[in-house]
């Protein structure tokens, strides 16, 4: 078995990874066997349904992010039928940017959980310092049986809450970060069954690949890190949490 890497941005559309099949045949070469390509808006759901056409080894989300809630769910609710997606979102509250006001966060997260409902489709939440809110919207609409809180940016009590909900953590390359103890604190509590690891590519590189792109590639360096915060062998993390993946996404070969 190898690595899942449950959260990247593949092709990314600003440039970047133009050259998609180096990206994922580096990762490959790197022990990668699976990847969820997620979609921010409806360009890059687009993008995220094209490469999963294209690969077996590739799936799709489409998804609203909340930086971009003010262009309305309407512009990629079409899309959740598309062969290959296997999730809604990312989706969810940023406070922290603001990008799109609080109020058209709120309406279209609530609605995107609502679409996951729905449709039997995981949910992909995106939460930047809005977790009362981001409970209250969960707590009013639902929690879809499969949720994933993204780049899991808290701490063991944010950590808690999330799994009491029925959520999943993914961990990204901020688990490698020397400022960030909460977040391998919240990694070494997570129950085996509940963990996901993640790049988030082509944001947030691990240590020691700081300031650079980040790649599905380094998804075994974010592995890593959550192993050792566990105490655990890094190839018992690799296999559980691709089996976990593999079961949120319902992912078929």
């Amino acid at each position: 078995m190898g690595w899942l890497d449950s959260h990247c941005h593949v092709p990314y559309r600003e440039g970047r990874f133009s050259l998609e099949e180096d990206v994922l045949q580096d990762a490959r070469d790197a022990g990668v066997e699976a990847f969820v390509s997620v979609g921010t808006d409806r360009e890059q759901s687009l993008a995220a349904i094209d490469v999963a056409s294209r690969h077996q080894d590739v799936w799709a989300t489409v998804g609203l992010h909340p930086h971009e809630a003010s262009k309305g769910t309407a512009t990629v609710a079409d899309l959740l039928d598309r062969p290959r997606v296997v999730a809604v979102g990312e989706c969810g509250l940023d406070y922290h940017y603001d990008h799109s006001p609080r109020d058209a966060q709120r309406s279209a997260f609530c609605e995107q959980v609502e679409w996951a409902l729905e449709l039997d489709l995981a949910l992909v939440i995106h939460t930047r310092s809005a977790w009362d809110d981001t409970f209250a919207v969960l707590a009013e609409v639902g929690v879809p049986e499969r949720t994933v809180f993204h780049c899991f940016t808290g701490g063991p009590d944010e950590a808690r809450r999330a799994l009491d909900a029925g959520g999943h953590l993914s961990f990204s390359g901020i688990a490698t970060f020397p400022g960030a103890p909460e977040v391998r604190a919240a990694a070494a509590l997570c129950p085996p069954d509940r963990l996901l690891v993640e790049t988030d590519s082509p944001y947030l590189a691990p240590v020691p690949h700081r300031g650079r792109d980040n790649t599905p590639a380094w998804v075994p360096v974010v592995g890593a890190a959550v192993a050792a915060a566990r105490s655990e062998p890094v190839e018992q993390v690799e296999r559980i949490t691709t089996a976990n993946g593999r079961r949120l996404f319902r992912l078929l070969s």
